[in-house]
């Protein structure tokens, strides 16, 4: 009789919780954008708290 091959039922395991993590986040993040019409969460907003991409992306000459 074969032995059981643990660590690929793990694997497996943990890739359907992943993938119900993920839809569970889309689903959420849908509902909000639903709900509120427009994205004005601080995640959506990439102005707050971050320097324009101008100023990071000249070299020092």
């Amino acid at each position: 009789m074969a032995k059981p091959n643990y660590q690929y039922e793990k694997r497996i395991k943990e890739l359907a919780k992943k993938k119900k993590k993920e839809e569970k986040l889309r689903r959420r993040q849908s509902a909000r954008r639903d709900e509120g019409g427009t994205e004005s969460g601080p995640e959506s907003s990439p102005e707050v708290g971050q320097a324009p991409a101008t100023s990071t992306d000249q070299t020092p000459a």
